[in-house]
């Protein structure tokens, strides 16, 4: 079955682009914020994850992985780099023994929470200006 879909007008293309900017904004002030408290934006995000992730407050090497769309190998490093920070510690789980929980320590949840907060507030900023386009896809 064919779908058929119209011609992108002028209108999508600002909308798109005016998400695009506000996208982008938002990225760069969390990159400024992040850096404001001595990590990187992957290590802010890395932080965010692990607090965030469903239903617990540890995620695997794995799970963060798919979360910051990363190698592996990447989030390895990420995960290392964080440690030397005192930000975050791994387990070796008790469940399976395979598998790594990267967890939390108390400096990485203080300076998330304080992230966390300026995050917030930016977000409120935003209220309104920062919509999914509505193009007919």
């Amino acid at each position: 079955m064919k779908v058929t879909t119209r011609a992108l007008t002028k209108p999508d293309f600002e909308q798109l682009s005016e998400f695009r900017y506000q996208m982008r904004r938002f990225e760069r002030f969390s990159e400024h914020a992040a850096q404001g408290e001595g990590i990187t934006p992957l290590q802010y995000l890395l932080l965010l994850h692990i607090k965030g992730y469903p239903e617990r407050d540890w995620a695997t090497i794995g799970e963060l992985a798919e979360r910051l769309q990363a190698q592996h190998h990447s989030v390895v490093a990420l995960v290392s780099r964080c440690e030397a920070l005192d930000l975050v510690t791994r387990k070796v789980s008790e469940t399976d023994r395979r598998q790594v929980e990267v967890h939390l320590l108390k400096a990485g949840e203080k300076v998330l929470a304080r992230l966390a907060e300026l995050h917030r507030a930016e977000l409120r900023s935003l209220k309104g200006a920062l919509t999914i386009p509505q193009i007919d896809l």
